[in-house]
């Protein structure tokens, strides 16, 4: 099996931090073990960069021309005929993403052998300002009605400003009606708000929100995509999506970019295992 080749390992990607292509590179290496388990099998959109993060990048849903013949792939409909589609199911592939300056990985939430069935829901909460203490506190709120349900959450911060809230599912119900149950679902949560305070909105223009968080679920659509845990994002310091224990929660230091392409490692190794690591097996069908 040969190995990646690696062009250009010098160019800067986020200069302000002295971070190379060389970098991620080596960090997608280093972080498959914990990343391949919820990146494998599902079909990988593409955010791509060809100079420095902040002079912006594109999304690729289609997989390149010349990619190698090695890559695993799938077949994804589209109206009018399909995408092929990259599958990252092993550390070579996640490497290979490094190559192509894919700074970001974006996912499906249902795996491409049966991609009319997600496997994963995700309500993401995402604040209108910088407010990081009431997206905490929603998202404690959303486990607890998302326990009242019969479903087990996961958190992870985005790298960004919000925090998805996440639940495995059994592939029983189709997008559509995985969709249609989460905007039930927050429209309930925004309803009962946070300890009495009215923190929540499903309102999806900005202007309509006043300050409030977003609980955004139109990720749980056909064909949608979501970020990757563990994968870095084009902001300022390299901030990486990154998984957390759901205790974390509690901590009002917590920050949704805290952790950076050159701490998570060390953040693994004092952990001593990925906080997402039981995720699948708490999988339930989605409740009527």
């Amino acid at each position: 099996m040969s190995a990646v080749r690696l062009t250009h390992p010098d160019r800067l990607l986020w200069p302000a931090d002295g971070l190379t292509k060389r970098d991620l590179f080596d960090y997608f290496g280093d972080v498959a073990p914990v990343m391949l388990p919820h990146v494998r099998d599902r079909p990988v959109s593409l955010q791509r960069f060809r100079a420095e993060v902040s002079e912006g990048g594109f999304f690729q849903k289609e997989l390149p021309r010349g990619a190698p013949d090695w890559l695993a792939r799938a077949e994804v409909p589209k109206r009018g005929g399909s995408v092929t589609m990259l599958l990252a199911n092993d550390r070579r592939t996640l490497q290979w993403l490094g190559q192509q300056g894919c700074v970001t990985p974006h996912v499906f939430l249902a795996r491409a052998d049966r991609l009319d069935r997600p496997d994963r829901l995700v309500i993401d909460l995402d604040p209108s300002g910088e407010d990081f203490d009431a997206v905490r506190r929603a998202a404690l709120a959303c486990g607890d009605a998302l326990r009242a349900r019969g479903l087990e959450p996961f958190a992870m911060v985005t790298g960004s400003r919000g925090v998805h809230v996440a639940v495995a599912l059994r592939r029983t119900r189709p997008a559509a009606d995985v969709l249609a149950w989460a905007r039930d679902f927050a429209t309930g949560l925004a309803d009962a708000g946070v300890a009495g305070e009215d923190l929540l909105t499903t309102a999806f223009r900005k202007e309509q929100r006043g300050g409030r968080i977003y609980v955004d679920v139109a990720r749980n659509g056909p064909a949608q995509t979501v970020v990757a845990p563990y994968a870095p994002r084009p902001r300022p310091h390299a901030p990486v999506a990154t998984p957390l224990r759901w205790e974390e929660l509690e901590d009002p230091a917590l920050r949704p970019d805290a952790w950076t392409l050159t701490s998570v490692r060390d953040r693994l190794h004092a952990l001593g295992a990925d906080p997402w690591e039981g995720l699948r097996a708490t999988a339930r069908a989605l409740p009527r």
